[in-house]
């Protein structure tokens, strides 16, 4: 029965950490550019108490062999890329990405993450940078006398300076892509950095092929579902609590036999 024990102690466990992700997801509903994690299980060791066994020697008719699994473990937690809505905002430098890809932030440290979130502004000096001063990449720079600027779909930066309405076009925002975005590792704010898993990133233009195009204005929204979110909650709660009654339960069994012993 000890085996038992830790069998409902393994589904407890792998319950908590779907709630643990489940949490994660609905406290993100309105970060912009969330992705989603999804928990993928799967069994661990048997026990085989008797193996395949052959009733019928004449016709070689076997049984299948007496297993016992052993519990529960998470295989993989898996984020999901969809695409999530997108919201108007009315600000130019607000961007969102309709498709694949993702912007590139260059980091204090010199390396280079990705992120969905396109909430843009302007440092001091006019560099187009994220929420957290840093520069989004390739650096693009606006000078302190334009008038307005504009971000065409694929990535054109363009401004107009003085009284002038001639466009004048400064730089252009490239993607990145991966053959396997699941494999990148969040490192926080919005960010995520390239793993062997992920692959080498792709980069491109907007609207090129394989690529998203932009939509100026607007930002990406978390792609959390709140009621899948909260159905899935109430489903791992109550696998929480049926592990756990069947820890109770080989308990009570154990104390029944120890005082058959005495």
């Amino acid at each position: 029965m000890d085996s038992g024990l830790r069998t409902a102690a393994s589904g407890m466990l792998a319950q908590q950490r779907m709630v643990d992700v489940l949490a994660n997801n609905l406290a993100n509903v309105n970060t912009t550019g969330f992705k989603r994690s999804r928990v993928s299980f799967e069994d661990v060791l048997y026990e085989t108490i008797q193996g395949a066994n052959i009733v019928n020697s004449q016709s070689s008719e076997t049984v299948a062999p007496v297993q016992v699994g052993k519990g529960v473990k998470v295989q993989a937690i898996l984020r999901l890329h969809s695409q999530g809505a997108t919201e108007a905002t009315g600000r130019p430098l607000d961007l969102a990405i309709d498709g694949e890809g993702f912007f590139q932030i260059q980091r204090p440290d010199g390396h280079i993450a990705y992120t969905r979130d396109g909430s843009f502004t302007l440092s001091n000096t006019g560099a187009l940078v994220n929420n957290g001063g840093y520069l989004v990449m390739p650096g693009v720079t606006v000078p302190k006398d334009a008038t307005g600027i504009t971000i065409s779909p694929n990535g054109i930066v363009s401004i107009t300076q003085g009284n002038t309405n001639q466009q004048v076009e400064l730089g252009h925002i490239q993607l990145a892509r991966f053959v396997n975005p699941t494999g990148m590792q969040s490192i926080g704010e919005n960010q995520y950095v390239e793993t062997e898993a992920s692959g080498q990133p792709i980069i491109g233009n907007p609207q090129d092929e394989n690529f998203g195009r932009l939509l100026g204005g607007y930002l990406e929204s978390s792609n959390v579902e709140i009621v899948q979110e909260m159905t899935d909650m109430i489903a791992a709660q109550r696998a929480y609590e049926i592990n756990a009654k069947a820890v109770t339960a080989g308990d009570e069994m154990m104390r029944t036999t120890s005082d058959l012993v005495r």
